[in-house]
């Protein structure tokens, strides 16, 4: 593969994200799994561990990263290793229509952050989109209308400044629904009330529809192994 980079595969603004969910096999290659996470790391991308609860998968890694190719051959390594991969979502960073007017540093930080944040191991993903149903279409509302309701929608969430971080990525034209979100919070019990608290809120208990829900603890690829018994 060369290393010059494909346009196709480049966003023109903001990172790449695709978050893998593997099962664990008797014959996976503990090493080459870690050192699949050492070359994505090494090209400068972003790969996250994490431990899964539950059936839906032993391991989630989250990647980011300016050049798709490379989270490809992330994907394929880790694959090669043994693990069987059982679900995914792809999407991208980005600044929403309804944020347009926050401050660069805030762009910048939706653009390209910096992940996992640190003493926030508790973790979720799931996928939503807005309703195109009769009287409950998103998109048939003025935008001013839209933007109101997002900002009733962004207060709520704020209120749990310091405890969460939330990344919301966007995957119109590229996976099943419109946005992945992505929270990263000091316990668990912070996450199930953040999304507790902000469905009340009518952008999302009138106009939102919401995927499967995975969460799990971010740990170091080692000590994710371990947990899921790839020793």
């Amino acid at each position: 593969m060369t290393d010059v980079a494909d346009p196709g595969a480049v966003p023109s603004e903001g990172l790449g994200v695709v978050h893998l969910f593997f099962r664990n096999q008797p014959l996976a290659d503990r090493d080459a799994v870690l050192a699949a996470f050492k070359e994505s790391e090494a090209a400068g991308d972003q790969a996250i561990a994490i431990a899964m609860l539950g059936h839906k998968a032993d391991l989630a890694v989250m990647a980011l990263g300016d050049d798709l190719w490379r989270l490809r051959r992330l994907q394929t390594a880790l694959c090669l290793a043994g693990l069987e991969l059982v679900d995914s979502y792809v999407s991208l960073t980005e600044v929403s229509e309804y944020a347009a007017g926050v401050p660069d540093e805030m762009k910048k930080a939706r653009l390209y952050p910096e992940l996992p944040p640190e003493g926030k191991t508790a973790w979720c993903f799931y996928p939503m989109s807005k309703r195109r149903n009769g009287d409950g279409n998103w998109f048939t509302m003025p935008f001013e209308q839209r933007k109101e309701l997002m900002y009733e929608h962004g207060t709520s969430g704020r209120k749990f400044a310091g405890r969460l971080v939330q990344l919301i990525t966007a995957s119109t034209g590229v996976d099943d629904y419109e946005w992945g979100v992505t929270l990263f919070a000091q316990r668990p019990d912070d996450l199930k009330e953040v999304v507790y608290t902000m469905r009340f809120d009518e952008a999302s208990a009138v106009y939102a529809e919401f995927g499967a829900f995975y969460t799990g603890m971010v740990a170091s690829p080692a000590e994710t192994l371990d947990a899921i018994g790839l020793l």
